[in-house]
C-alpha cells in the first residue's frame, strides 16, 4: 500500500509545477468545506471588501508597488527589484494555486498537405522576375519595369497557391452575388458589441484626437521626408530615395497618395495621416493575432491596451516612418503563427506580401528575416515526423520567395550600391562613422540589458519620439507585462508549445536594431528602432490581463463573478488608461513643444506677408546655430520649394530688390540685428512673443523702395 502523502509531498508537487505527480491529493468534501462550498454558491451578488480575491490581485499589487519605485524622477531600484522578485515568487504561487489561469494555447493541425506546384507558372513568374530586374537599374521605377514585375508576382501567386484557393474565392465570390441580389443585414446589440464600441471610441480617440497639433512641430527629419515626398509628385519614381543617408520607398509613395486623396499637400498632416493609418492597421493585425491565440476577449485587450499605449501612440503619430516596423512585423506574425498552427501555405503567402512589403518601409524591418527564420527552426524543433519537416521546409520557401519577388526592385538597388543601401546601419554597427567605445561584446552585451530593461527602466533620451529616461510602459501596463511573460514562459515549460517560446524570443530579437547600435550606444534603447518588439510585448500584457481576470473569475463565486471581473477590470484598465493620458497628452506633448523650433508660427507669419507683398522670394530666416531648420520654416508656409535661409554676408545682396522685405532672426543673433540695421536704416525690429516659452524671436521688416519699384 502507498503510504499516505506528507503535508511536505503536497507543498513539493504543488511548486514543482513543471513536474507530473503520481501522488492522489484529491479529498473527500467534509462537513466544513460542503458549507464553505454551499455560502459560496449563496453568496449574495455584491462584491464586498471580504469578496475581494486577494488572493488573485496580491501579485499585480507588488509587482505595481516596485514598478512605481522604479519611476522617475525618484527612483528606488534596489527597493523596486525586491518587490519584482516578491511578486514574481507570489506569481508563480498565484498561478500554480489557481489564483491566476493560464489561457489555453490553440491546438496544432495534424495534417500533412500533398504540396503541389504549378511549374509552367513558376517559370513564367521567373523570366518576368530575371526581365524585370534587369529593367530596375538606375534606381527608378516605370511603367514597364512595374507592369513586368506584377506580372512576375502575380503568376508566382498561382503557381503556389492552394488548390483549394479558387474554390474558396468562387464560394465568396457567389455568396456576395446572392447578397448583392437581394441584401440582408442583421443587426443586434449585445455586451460584447457594446464593449467592442465603446473601446475602438477610447482608441480612436488616443490615435486621433488633437492630431493637428500634438506632436505639435516638425524637426529636420520631416522636412527630408516631405522633400522625397516632392520628389515624387514631381515625377522622380525611386526605388531608394539617398537624401539624409538612404531611405526605403514606401513612406514617400503612401504620404504622396495621402497628400493627393485627403488635399492637405506637401504638409506635417499628410506625414501624420499617413502614419496614423499605418498604424491603426497594425493594430487590427495585432487584434487578430490576439483572436488566433485565446478568442474574441483577448484580441479586445490587446487592441485597448496597445491602442492607448503611450509608447505605440508616440510611433504612430510622429509622420516618421517608424511605424513602418511594427506594420511589418504584425500581420507577419500574424500569417506566420496562423499557417503554422492550420497548416494552410496561403498564409505564408500572405507572410511573405508582409515580409516584402515591409523592407520597402523602414531599415529595422531588415530584422524581420530573422524572425522568419528563428520562428521556423523553433517549429521545426518541436516537430515528430520527416514528412512534417519536409512540409515545414516547403513554407519556408514560399515565404522566402514571396518576399524577394517583392523585394526585387530594392535588391537590384543593394546590389548596385551596395555602401549607400548599407550605410545607415553600417555606421551603427561597426567603425564607418567612429570606433567602437568598448570591446564589442561589453558593448553589445551592455546594449541588450539596456533594452530588454526598457520596459521596466528607461525608454532613452531622445525626446522626438518618447519621454527621455522613463520607462517605454506605463506602470499598470509594466506589470501586466511582466505577468504574461512568467504565464508563458509556464506554460511553455508545461504545455512545450513552440508558439509560447516565439513569442519570448521575438522580443529580444526584433529589439536588435537598436541593440546593434555598438558604434553610438547611448542612441541604445530607443523607441523608434524597437518599435516592431511592440507587436509581441502588448500581445504578453494583454496575455497578463487576461490570466488575471481569470484568475479572479475562477476565485469569485458564480454570482460575483461577472460583477467583480467586471469592476476590477475596469479598474485596473482605467488606471492604464489614465497613466497614458498623462503621459502622452500631457507630457510627452509639454516636453515636446519646448524641445521644438515653433516653424509653424514662423511658417504662417511667412505665409501672411508673402500675401501681402505678392511673392515669399523677399522672406528671410538668419541662419544661426542650434536654431530652426529653416527650410521648415518655408514648408509651413506652403512653399515647399523655397528655403528662406539667410547670412549677414549675404545681407547685401537683398538691396536690388526693391520690394518690401522681412527677416526673421534668433533674439541672441545682435550682430546680425546690428548688420540690418546698418544696411536698412528706415527698417524696424520689433519682437515676436511665442505662445512657447523661450521659442520668441524678432522680426525686422523693411520698407518697399518706391522710387526703383516698377
Amino acid at each position: 500500500m502507498m503510504e499516505e502523502p506528507s503535508v511536505w509531498d503536497y507543498v513539493k508537487a504543488k511548486v514543482q509545477f513543471w513536474k507530473k505527480s503520481n501522488l492522489d491529493f484529491s479529498f473527500q468534501e467534509t462537513a466544513e468545506t460542503s458549507v464553505v462550498s454551499e455560502e459560496r454558491k449563496e453568496s449574495p451578488n455584491l462584491l464586498t471588501l471580504s469578496s475581494i480575491p486577494w488572493l488573485s490581485l496580491l501579485p499585480f499589487v507588488v509587482l505595481l508597488v516596485g514598478q512605481f519605485m522604479l519611476e522617475p524622477p525618484d527612483r528606488l531600484p534596489l527597493w523596486g527589484g525586491l518587490f519584482y522578485l516578491v511578486g514574481g515568487i507570489l506569481l508563480i504561487f498565484a498561478v500554480r494555486f489557481g489564483y491566476l489561469v493560464i489561457p489555453a494555447v490553440p491546438d496544432d493541425s495534424t495534417r500533412v498537405e500533398n504540396i503541389q506546384i504549378r511549374w509552367n507558372w513558376l517559370l513564367a513568374a521567373g523570366t518576368g522576375m530575371v526581365i524585370s530586374f534587369v529593367l530596375f537599374g538606375g534606381n527608378r521605377f516605370n511603367s514597364l519595369n512595374v507592369l513586368i514585375w506584377l506580372f512576375a508576382i502575380i503568376s508566382l501567386f498561382i503557381a503556389i497557391l492552394s488548390p483549394t484557393t479558387y474554390s474558396r474565392w468562387l464560394a465568396w465570390i457567389t455568396a456576395a452575388g446572392k447578397w448583392i441580389r437581394a441584401p440582408k443585414v442583421n443587426f443586434s446589440i449585445s455586451i460584447w458589441g457594446i464593449v467592442l464600441i465603446l473601446a475602438l471610441i477610447v482608441v480612436g480617440y488616443f490615435r486621433l484626437a488633437n492630431l493637428e497639433q500634438i506632436p505639435s512641430e516638425m524637426v529636420s527629419d520631416h522636412a527630408e521626408k516631405l522633400y522625397d515626398v516632392r520628389d515624387v509628385l514631381n515625377g522622380q519614381y525611386k526605388i531608394f530615395f539617398e537624401r539624409n543617408t538612404g531611405r526605403e520607398a514606401f513612406q514617400f509613395y503612401w504620404t504622396a497618395l495621402i497628400a493627393v486623396l485627403f488635399n492637405t499637400g506637401i504638409s506635417f498632416m499628410s506625414l501624420k495621416i499617413g502614419t496614423v493609418i499605418v498604424g491603426l492597421i497594425t493594430l487590427y493585425y495585432m487584434a487578430r493575432l490576439g483572436n488566433l491565440l485565446g478568442g474574441k476577449w483577448l484580441a479586445l485587450f490587446v487592441l485597448v491596451f496597445a491602442g492607448i499605449g503611450y509608447w505605440p501612440n508616440i510611433i504612430s503619430r510622429i509622420g516618421l516612418r517608424f511605424p513602418l516596423y511594427p506594420f511589418c512585423v504584425a500581420p507577419l506574425m500574424f500569417y506566420l503563427i496562423r499557417g503554422l498552427i492550420n497548416r494552410d501555405r496561403n498564409d505564408f503567402i500572405w507572410a511573405g506580401i508582409a515580409l516584402g512589403i515591409g523592407l520597402h518601409g523602414y531599415t529595422s524591418s531588415r530584422m524581420v528575416p530573422f524572425l522568419v527564420i528563428v520562428a521556423f527552426i523553433i517549429y521545426g524543433l518541436h516537430l515528430k515526423t520527416k514528412a512534417e519537416r519536409i512540409q515545414t521546409a516547403y513554407w519556408l520557401g514560399f515565404v522566402i520567395i514571396v518576399s524577394f519577388f517583392i523585394f526585387l526592385p530594392l535588391f537590384r538597388y543593394a546590389l548596385e550600391n551596395p555602401q549607400i543601401f548599407a550605410y545607415r546601419a553600417l555606421t551603427r554597427v561597426g567603425y564607418f562613422e567612429r570606433s567602437l567605445p568598448a570591446p564589442v561584446l561589453a558593448v553589445f552585451l551592455n546594449n541588450l540589458w539596456n533594452a530588454l530593461t526598457m520596459f521596466f527602466w528607461s525608454n532613452g533620451n531622445v525626446w522626438v519620439h518618447s519621454i527621455p529616461y522613463r520607462p517605454a510602459l506605463d506602470p499598470v501596463t509594466a506589470v501586466l507585462f511582466f505577468i504574461g511573460m512568467v504565464v508563458v514562459l509556464i506554460r511553455y515549460i508545461q504545455k512545450r508549445h513552440w508558439v509560447d517560446l516565439l513569442l519570448l524570443l521575438s522580443i529580444p530579437l526584433l529589439l536588435m536594431p537598436s541593440v546593434l547600435s555598438l558604434a553610438f550606444p547611448d542612441e541604445n534603447p530607443n523607441l523608434n528602432r524597437t518599435a516592431g518588439a511592440y507587436v509581441p510585448v502588448f500581445l504578453l500584457v494583454a496575455i497578463g490581463f487576461d490570466s488575471l481576470i481569470q484568475g479572479i473569475r475562477n476565485v469569485l463565486s458564480e454570482k460575483n463573478a461577472i460583477k467583480g471581473v467586471s469592476i476590477i477590470g475596469v479598474i485596473i484598465f482605467l488606471m492604464a488608461l489614465l497613466f497614458n493620458y498623462e503621459l502622452f497628452f500631457v507630457q510627452y506633448n509639454r516636453l515636446y513643444r519646448q524641445s521644438a523650433w515653433n516653424t509653424s508660427e514662423m511658417g504662417g507669419i511667412m505665409r501672411g506677408f508673402s500675401r501681402i507683398t505678392g511673392s515669399p522670394d523677399t522672406v528671410y530666416v538668419v541662419g544661426y546655430p542650434y536654431w530652426v531648420d529653416t527650410r521648415l520654416v518655408g514648408i509651413n508656409a506652403g512653399f515647399v520649394n523655397r528655403n528662406p535661409e539667410i547670412f549677414k554676408d549675404q545681407f547685401f545682396e537683398t538691396t536690388a530688390d526693391p520690394r518690401a522685405k522681412l527677416f526673421m532672426l534668433n533674439p541672441a543673433d545682435v550682430e546680425s540685428l546690428e548688420a540690418l540695421r546698418t544696411l536698412y536704416p528706415q527698417g524696424r525690429a520689433s519682437w515676436y512673443d511665442s505662445s512657447v516659452e523661450g521659442k520668441d524671436f524678432i522680426l525686422f521688416m523693411v520698407p518697399a523702395d518706391q522710387d526703383q519699384l516698377p
